[in-house]
């Protein structure tokens, strides 16, 4: 996908250009936090933060957009629990196995982190595809939101950050952090375009999940062919940080399929929609 063609489509009214400006000088702020204080995302603190905040933000919007529906006050509560119980219980058994070095090289002789990376989508976007409550939550939920939610992307900067401290091979960091950073910082203009409505807006929407999808399958074949393990067929060279133990390694194991059902249910929103419906 073209930036350009991203910049064309959603930047032109003063809310998404006064975003984007915000987001990229935000991003910058972090990178420079994460290269300066590398004890800091050492610590564990901002993927704790980050986490609960989206995981916050996606109760929320669930209930929200259920409440919007015509569904019955049981019913919106039995679909807020089938989301949010399996979504906590994934998210708290990643947490417990990356502290515990679960997903390390060698800890196990099962692929323990290609399993997290790509199960949760196995089994997850058939549920979130077929299901006909689902289809009434997204007819009844503003399209923007599930778009304007990834602006957390932009913490894969850190990816960039490692890269220029030399503790990560480019080959790496460079796609897998500007992947993440360009995704995050054009999420609000892109849902500031789909709110207003336009074939415009709407198509920008499209080209941003596009995006945002190729840059995950990206980061994976080639966070796959690098590590060490049965699909490596890259061996890095010079230094090279591991990002399979805690706290790193919640970002495949987690974050990345999180972000891809994410991804999976606007595509969804925007297709079953008209144009004019987008807001």
């Amino acid at each position: 996908m073209n930036t350009n063609t991203i910049s064309a489509g959603v930047v032109a009214p003063l809310p998404a250009r006064l975003s984007l400006i915000y987001a990229a000088l935000f991003t910058t702020l972090w990178t420079w936090l994460i290269y300066a204080l590398p004890a800091l995302p050492e610590s564990g603190l901002p993927a704790l933060g980050v986490r609960l905040m989206a995981h916050g933000l996606i109760a929320l919007g669930l209930w929200l957009g259920l409440e919007r529906t015509s569904l019955t006050p049981r019913q919106r509560q039995a679909t807020w629990l089938f989301v949010m119980i399996p979504f906590t219980l994934w998210a708290a058994i990643a947490w417990t196995a990356a502290i515990n070095d679960a997903f390390r090289a060698g800890a196990s002789s099962l692929p323990l982190l290609p399993a997290a990376i790509l199960l949760p989508v196995i089994v997850g976007a058939p549920v979130l595809l077929l299901s006909a409550r689902i289809g009434q939550l997204l007819d009844a939920m503003p399209a923007a939101w599930l778009i304007a939610l990834q602006l957390y992307r932009i913490f894969g900067s850190q990816w960039l950050a490692y890269w220029l401290r030399g503790v990560l091979p480019g080959l790496c960091a460079l796609p897998a952090g500007t992947g993440d950073v360009l995704t995050g910082i054009f999420a609000v203009p892109a849902a500031i375009a789909l709110a207003s409505g336009t074939t415009e807006g709407r198509r920008a929407a499209i080209l941003w999940n596009v995006f945002g999808l190729a840059d995950f399958a990206v980061a994976i074949i080639l966070g796959m062919i690098m590590s060490p393990g049965p699909f490596q067929l890259i061996i890095p060279q010079g230094p090279s940080m591991a990002v399979d133990g805690f706290p790193n390694v919640l970002t495949p194991a987690f974050v990345v399929p999180s972000s891809i059902l994410l991804h999976v249910l606007s595509l969804r929103q925007l297709v079953r929609r008209r144009p004019t419906e987008t807001m």
